[in-house]
């Protein structure tokens, strides 16, 4: 592809950088291979998604983009963060809706990413102030928050019942319906950074002895059967999953990383997700890049579908995971919360908004949300 080509937004430019070719995820096609990564927000009043988010959303998405929606619980027993949205009742899907109609009206495609806290939690977000739910009944320490300034508390969690796993499969199976009812054209299953999933998976907080518990294919037994129930309901075309087995967020680390992450991949392969979504593991905490000997290369070559990396990713990196067959995809987080137009910004190398830490979670609908300028603005 040399010469001239219409790059983004009709711009004209060299051949395409990596990160700006096209892609076929799925049935999906992808003008680009810049993903909007899953980013909690904090600015959904009482779990219900709320108008300016439509903005937010709409700002982001060009067509053929990927973008994924913000963590969504799956049910009222799932958050554990002030103002996160929810996607299990009726008000919550209808509130949706608007939002997707903004993305799938500048042609974007739209994931919902769904969730459980499971021990990341306290009592005040649960209903009747009763206990998070988790794989174990150790809590977590106290933790600084993402802003550096609030400490975190955590009630101590109650261990779900053999007998009561299957329940919150189904949690996630309806929040999946839901989340297609609302417009959505597929689900992320959150299964990384230590929540629900990710607790059952890694053996640093898994102390159980039934079935779901000891081994690595017991550990992994949960998360499986979300996977299954979920794939069985809206179609394995319309699922994706994110993992961080690397990461030790929330105390959640696992004695071998490597050998679970194939393990999840290699399980993942039966049932024809249509992506894996994979956090760096340079990524060991919550925004701090780090040296690490480890590689998701061996994850990479093992899953049969499209493979989306995540962590600290930039254009350069980014074009380089493309062009290295390391990655199809590659997730921006931060620099796309700060740069609304990021691929046209890539594909002009164009200067980025510095982000500001400061607002990522304030309830404030406007401020450090949809205020960030775009290129023109700032000529």
């Amino acid at each position: 592809m040399g010469g001239k080509v219409q790059g983004q937004n009709g711009v004209s430019a060299e051949a395409p950088i990596p990160l700006l070719t096209p892609y076929t995820l799925g049935k999906f096609q992808l003008s680009h291979r810049v993903v909007l990564a899953p980013l909690t927000r904090l600015r959904s009043w009482n779990n219900v998604p709320q108008p300016h988010a439509i903005l937010y959303y709409s700002q982001r998405t060009t067509k053929g983009g990927l973008l994924i929606a913000e963590a969504t619980g799956v049910s009222d027993t799932a958050q554990g963060y002030p103002q996160t949205p929810g996607i299990w009742t009726k008000e919550q899907v209808e509130a949706w809706k608007p939002i997707v109609d903004a993305v799938h009206a500048k042609g974007g495609i739209f994931f919902c990413q769904i969730w459980h806290v499971g021990r990341v939690s306290n009592t005040g977000f649960q209903p009747n102030g009763q206990a998070p739910i988790s794989c174990t009944d150790r809590p977590l320490t106290p933790q600084t928050q993402s802003n550096g300034i609030d400490v975190a508390q955590f009630s101590t969690p109650r261990r779900l019942t053999t007998e009561e796993i299957p329940l919150v499969v189904n949690d996630f199976r309806l929040a999946a319906r839901n989340a297609i009812e609302a417009g959505f054209d597929g689900i992320e299953i959150h299964g990384a950074h230590g929540y629900l999933l990710d607790q059952f998976m890694k053996d640093h907080v898994n102390d159980r002895t039934d079935k779901y518990g000891g081994s690595l294919e017991n550990r992994c037994r949960f998360p499986l059967e979300v996977v299954e129930a979920i794939v069985d309901e809206i179609g394995a075309d319309k699922v994706g999953i994110r993992l961080s087995p690397f990461a030790d967020y929330a105390e959640a680390g696992d004695s071998n990383p490597e050998a679970l992450g194939l393990y999840m991949v290699e399980s993942l392969n039966k049932y024809g997700l249509v992506y894996c979504h994979m956090v760096e593991p340079r990524m060991k905490t919550v925004g701090e890049k780090s040296e690490s000997p480890h590689s998701l290369l061996p994850m990479r070559k093992a899953f049969r579908g499209t493979f989306i990396v995540a962590g600290g990713y930039d254009r350069e990196d980014g074009n380089n995971a493309v062009a290295e067959n390391r990655a199809d995809l590659v997730a921006y987080g931060r620099v796309f919360l700060a740069n609304p137009d990021l691929p046209k910004r890539f594909a002009l190398n164009a200067p980025l908004n510095k982000y500001n830490r400061e607002t990522f979670y304030i309830p404030d609908p406007v401020l450090g949300y949809t205020d960030y300028p775009f290129l023109e603005d700032t000529e």
